[in-house]
C-alpha cells in the first residue's frame, strides 16, 4: 500500500510566493520605477542640481521597457533562458544595436546624400537582432519562446538607449526645459512596447523557430516575411507624425505580438518544443 506524499507547508508557501513574484513582478517594477522617477524629478526641481539629470533620463527611459520585459517573462511559455541572460541581452543588445545602427545610418547618409526612411527600418531591425543571434548560437536548446523573450529584451535595450539620446538632445535644444523632456520620455516610454520591443520580439521568435526546425523552407519563409513586416511597421512609424497613426500602428504591432504569444502557447508548438528538448 502506497503512502501519500505530503508537501512541506513551508516549501509550498515559498513556491506560492515565488510564483506570485514571477507573475506580478512587472507591476512592482513599474510602481517602484515610477516612484523613483517622480522623486528624482521632484528633487531636480527643488534643487536645480544638474547632476540629477542623468538619473531622471535613465529612469524615464527604462522603467516601462523593463516592466514590459518582466511582463513577457511572466507568461507561461516554458522559457529556458535565465533572467541573467535576458538582462545581459537588454544591455548588450541596446548598446551594440544603437551603435551599429548609428554607424550604418551615417554611412548610408554619406553614400546616398540622404537617409531613406526605409533604410532606417532595414538597418535598425537588423541591428537589434545581432545579440539575439549571438545568444541563439551559443545555447544548446533553441526554444522559439526564448527567442520571443530575448528579442523583446534586445528591443527594450535599444529603445532605452535611443530614448536617452533623444531626451539628451531635447534637453539641449530646449535650453533645459524639463517639461519638453518629460513629454518625450513619457511618450516614447509608453510606445516602446508597441514599437522596438514588439518588432524585435516578432523577428527573434521567427529566427529561433527557424533554427529549431533546422531552417526548413517554411520556417525560413516565415522569418523573411516577419522581418519584412517588422521593417514595414518601422518605416510606417517613422513616416507619420500623427497620434492616430501611432495608435493604429501600436495596436497592430501588439496584436501581432499577442498572436505570436498565443501560437507559442498552443499544444502543437508545445509538442515541437518537447521534440527539440528530446
Amino acid at each position: 500500500m502506497s503512502v501519500p506524499v505530503t508537501q512541506d507547508p513551508a516549501r509550498a508557501e515559498q513556491s506560492r510566493l515565488l510564483d506570485f513574484g514571477r507573475r506580478w513582478g512587472w507591476a512592482a517594477i513599474l510602481l517602484v520605477g515610477l516612484l523613483l522617477f517622480w522623486l528624482i524629478h521632484w528633487a531636480l526641481l527643488a534643487t536645480r542640481n544638474p547632476n540629477l539629470v542623468p538619473a531622471l533620463i535613465f529612469f524615464g527611459a527604462a522603467v516601462i521597457p523593463a516592466g514590459f520585459v518582466s511582463f513577457v517573462s511572466s507568461r507561461r511559455l516554458g522559457y529556458g533562458v535565465g533572467m541573467g541572460t535576458v538582462a545581459a541581452t537588454a544591455l548588450a543588445g541596446g548598446a551594440i544595436g544603437v551603435t551599429c545602427a548609428g554607424v550604418l545610418e551615417y554611412r548610408t547618409l554619406l553614400l546616398l546624400g540622404i537617409l531613406p526612411t526605409m533604410a532606417v527600418g532595414l538597418i535598425e531591425e537588423a541591428a537589434k537582432l545581432i545579440v539575439p543571434l549571438f545568444v541563439m548560437l551559443i545555447i544548446r536548446v533553441r526554444r522559439p519562446s526564448d527567442g520571443l523573450l530575448i528579442g523583446v529584451a534586445s528591443g527594450a535595450g535599444f529603445a532605452v538607449f535611443e530614448t536617452m539620446g533623444y531626451a539628451f538632445v531635447e534637453l539641449i535644444d530646449s535650453n533645459g526645459d524639463l517639461t519638453a523632456v518629460d513629454h518625450l520620455l513619457v511618450l516614447r516610454g509608453l510606445l516602446s512596447p508597441a514599437a522596438h520591443m514588439a518588432w524585435t520580439g516578432l523577428t527573434a521568435t521567427a529566427l529561433w523557430s527557424a533554427a529549431a526546425q533546422h531552417y526548413r523552407k517554411r520556417e525560413v519563409n516565415r522569418l523573411a516575411l516577419t522581418y519584412v513586416v517588422a521593417v514595414a511597421l518601422h518605416t510606417a512609424w517613422d513616416s507619420f507624425n500623427s497620434d492616430t497613426a501611432y495608435a493604429v500602428l501600436a495596436a497592430l504591432s501588439l496584436f501581432f505580438l499577442v498572436l505570436t504569444t498565443h501560437r507559442l502557447a498552443s499544444p502543437a508548438v508545445a509538442v515541437r518544443t518537447a521534440a527539440i528538448l528530446d
